[in-house]
């Protein structure tokens, strides 16, 4: 999530010099960039850019080829890896078939989001003297410590045993840093969001410049959600109440299911009443293979990741004009039996097995094709951009991280899969694509979540947590005891005192 108008460009040169990942690349940094990072910090615009800097690992959700939601779908039950060919991306096959090692694994999971950790401790001690606004300087105090809060919630739940690091350090205190536990982790991932949220707005109009920023509404979602994860269940329902409101109405913080779920994929559809945490991009931002998945690109990749290859339409083809891409995260059979008689199915699945047999469209099928492809990211031509840069790399569809009808299951879930708000929770999840209620039950919730957020990057960590995962994914290679959470780099463990994670190589 990216701020909405701000490009890179303003601090790339300043801030990044001297705040990179917890890898042999950050202990070899030139010293002469410290003297710069000491002097930067001097006025309001120089901060600014900072708390910029500490927005920008949160687009690993969604660009370059090493993006979460790719990389999780291709984990779950939901889709295989795909791509072209079983070592098309060594990390996402592994993952998918289980073979991960802390070779395969692709290092920028754990760097990147330990950079946006680095820039937010960097940012934390400069505030204090920045002569700004004392009000404007609480809110990028705030906004800092949400930033820092959700790096540090991806890393826990993906890798569990991490360090915890929440002042500047030198590179020999670099060297020298253990890992925690994950309570300590979480504690202070539940310190920062506490602490942020008095100083944060209410809200941030979709039309405005903050648009894409941290609100109290946000900040409560992440939250609750953390909470969730611990068990920590009448806490998170506590903080959910008071983002969802009264089912299907309004939220204190405006926030609203939309009435029409296929408009949740519409692209022009930015920030809108049912997002809460959204990863913003553009179409200009002239992304290069020289500079893409580098932290400077500003597209989304998902979409041409996702497309099917040398796609195709005969003359007077009422089928859909996409975008050729590069065939991963092929929808799997089991997915598609369970959504295919669910409203959610148009705007989840891209069916080309039936265009193809009906003689409406071709392709090329990818490594292990179904036939079926995720819709909620598939590129049209029509959004192709024309500007610069390298048309595939350069998609603008916004990705969410949290959005209402998440939050509204995850509070139904907190409240045990019972009681009327409950059961209300989950009527209206069902009521907005025209379905009838069911009796709300745990497993009733997580059925739902399986198809209201299908291939949204979420599936994989419900299995994780609810202990199912090792029998969904059996046939998959999922070992019970490993799999739950990823090896840590090879990299990472280099000249550092960071142990392995438990049966890694």
């Amino acid at each position: 999530m990216k701020l909405k108008n701000i490009k890179q460009s303003i601090f790339i040169c300043l801030v990044f010099l001297t705040v990179t990942a917890c890898s042999e690349d950050f202990l070899n940094v030139d010293p002469l960039g410290t003297a710069l990072e000491e002097a930067y910090y001097s006025n309001e615009f120089e901060a600014y850019s900072g708390l910029v800097s500490i927005y920008d690992p949160i687009g690993k959700q969604s660009v370059g080829f090493e993006n979460m939601v790719t990389m999780l779908n291709a984990g779950s039950d939901d889709t295989f890896a795909g791509g072209g060919g079983a070592t098309d991306g060594t990390g996402v096959q592994s993952f998918s078939n289980y073979t991960i090692s802390s070779v395969t694994i692709p290092v920028s999971y754990w760097n990147n989001f330990y950079q946006g950790i680095f820039r937010a401790n960097v940012l934390l001690v400069k505030l204090p003297g920045v002569p700004m606004d004392e009000s404007l300087k609480a809110r990028f105090t705030a906004e800092s410590k949400a930033l820092r809060a959700y790096y540090y919630f991806e890393l826990v739940r993906l890798y569990k045993n991490i360090p915890l690091i929440t002042l500047p350090l030198t590179p020999i205190e670099i060297a020298t840093v253990t890992q925690v536990s994950p309570e300590l982790i979480y504690a202070q991932i539940e310190k920062d969001l506490t602490e942020s949220l008095p100083d944060l707005p209410m809200t941030i109009t979709n039309t405005s410049d903050e648009a894409g920023r941290l609100t109290k509404g946000a900040v409560q979602a992440l939250l609750g959600k953390v909470y969730l994860y611990q068990g920590k269940n009448t806490l998170a329902a506590t903080q959910f109440a008071e983002v969802n409101g009264i089912p299907g109405t309004v939220s204190q913080y405006g926030y609203k299911l939309l009435d029409r779920y296929a408009d949740l994929w519409t692209i022009s559809n930015k920030f809108n009443s049912e997002s809460i945490i959204e990863v913003s991009h553009t179409s200009r931002g002239n992304t290069g293979w020289g500079n893409w998945g580098s932290g400077s690109d500003e597209g989304n990749s998902i979409n041409t990741m996702v497309g099917p290859r040398s796609y195709s339409r005969p003359s007077g083809s009422t089928a859909p004009d996409y975008a050729t891409g590069w065939a991963f995260n092929p929808i799997t059979q089991n997915l598609y039996d369970a959504i295919k008689t669910d409203p959610r199915f148009d705007s989840t699945v891209a069916d080309l097995k039936a265009l193809k047999a009906a003689g409406l469209a071709d392709y090329i099928p990818g490594y292990q094709d179904t036939g079926y492809f995720v819709k909620k990211f598939m590129p049209l031509t029509a959004d192709v951009t024309t500007g610069g840069g390298d048309a595939v790399l350069n998609y603008k569809q916004n990705t969410y991280i949290i959005r209402l009808a998440d939050t509204y299951l995850m509070e139904a879930e907190a409240l045990g899969g019972s009681g009327a708000r409950a059961q209300a929770l989950l009527d209206a999840v069902r009521a907005r694509v025209g379905l009838a209620p069911i009796a709300v039950s745990i497993s009733a919730i997580q059925e739902e979540r399986r198809l209201e957020l299908a291939c949204e990057g979420h599936r994989w960590f419900d299995l994780v947590r609810s202990g199912r995962a090792a029998s969904v994914l059996a046939n998959r290679g999922f070992v019970a005891g490993k799999n739950e959470i990823w090896p840590i780099p090879l990299k990472e463990l280099e000249n550092t005192q960071i142990v392995q994670n438990p049966n890694y190589n």
